[in-house]
């Protein structure tokens, strides 16, 4: 029964009719940090068998979801859908998802983040991150306007995309752009790229890095598992054990680096289930059950307000 349920509430999000949805600048016309200046790149977006992806962003953009006023939860989470660092699969990491946290009253913004391009950007290991950061100040400075509690704004992040999410959630502080506004109260991390080192999704790591994939300290520094100090938040991991693409040592590995330091960590790890499922996920057994999991956390931890901080 559970998992009908389940499959009946994902066939209403997926058939839910696309509605125009507020489109946020991440940053002002002629003032996005490290682009260079003259350089023209057309944005692309292909869709192949139901999958939106796209690439060559310029432009960062939040798209907002906001929750039905009479389910609203003041909950809010920012999705970074993945691609590799090299497309966004905007649909079913993205769009899809934000109307899924809508059911529940969680207020949702898709992050279309720049990916890595040295024709167009300086330092393009640093942009992802710095986009990333913008967001989460933009939601949080908007909070008010949403009906967003600012305590309770999260992350989640798939594949490259959970890269950038569990980056955020480590480096926040770190560096010249460090800024409490971008702290993330809450991370979402399915079947993410955690490390750079040994068990690395190496095409997310050479397309971010580039030259600098020769670098040990760089490595190192992106290598989240390694990263992690008691200032990260409260995490929620799912994993597939027969991912090829993302070995779910990345999980494990960040799990028990969390655990080391003190924050409450969630990890379910499901026996197959592959890469890149997002919600579509009813062929998988029992990996058809992380949604409503990862419901009973945010409801029991976020919404409740128990370990967000």
């Amino acid at each position: 029964m559970r998992r009908i349920l389940s499959t009946l509430l994902l066939s209403a999000v997926f058939a839910c009719p696309a509605m125009s949805q507020e489109v946020i600048k991440l940053w002002p016309d002629n003032a996005i940090p490290n682009a260079v200046a003259g350089v023209n790149l057309t944005e692309k977006s292909v869709t192949t068998d139901g999958i939106l992806r796209i690439s060559n962003v310029t432009v960062p953009t939040l798209t907002a979801y906001p929750a039905p006023k009479d389910k609203a939860t003041g909950a809010a989470v920012m999705i970074c859908p993945g691609g590799g660092y090299s497309i966004l699969a905007a649909s079913h990491e993205g769009e899809d998802v934000a109307r899924w946290f809508n059911t529940m009253g969680v207020t949702a913004f898709v992050l279309k983040y720049r990916l890595p391009d040295s024709t167009v950007m300086t330092n393009p290991h640093e942009v992802p991150l710095m986009d990333a950061m913008q967001g989460m100040k933009l939601i949080r400075q908007n909070a008010a306007r949403y009906g967003v509690d600012p305590n309770k704004i999260g992350v989640m992040g798939f594949s490259a995309g959970g890269h950038l999410a569990s980056t955020l959630s480590t480096h926040y502080f770190r560096g010249p752009q460090a800024s409490e506004q971008a702290k993330p109260n809450f991370a979402i991390l399915l079947y993410p790229v955690i490390t750079f080192g040994d068990k690395a999704h190496t095409g997310s790591r050479d397309r971010l890095l580039g030259k600098l994939t020769k670098s040990p300290d760089m490595i190192a520094y992106y290598s989240n598992e390694q990263q992690v100090t008691n200032l990260a938040p409260p995490t929620f991991l799912v994993h597939s054990m027969d991912d090829k693409a993302v070995p779910v040592d990345n999980s494990i590995n960040y799990y028990l680096a969390l655990l080391r330091n003190g924050i409450p960590a969630e990890m379910h790890l499901y026996p197959t289930g592959g890469h890149g499922y997002g919600l579509r996920t009813d062929k998988f057994g029992s990996l058809s059950t992380w949604p409503t999991t990862c419901q009973a956390w945010l409801t029991n931890n976020v919404i409740a307000g128990k370990t967000v901080k």
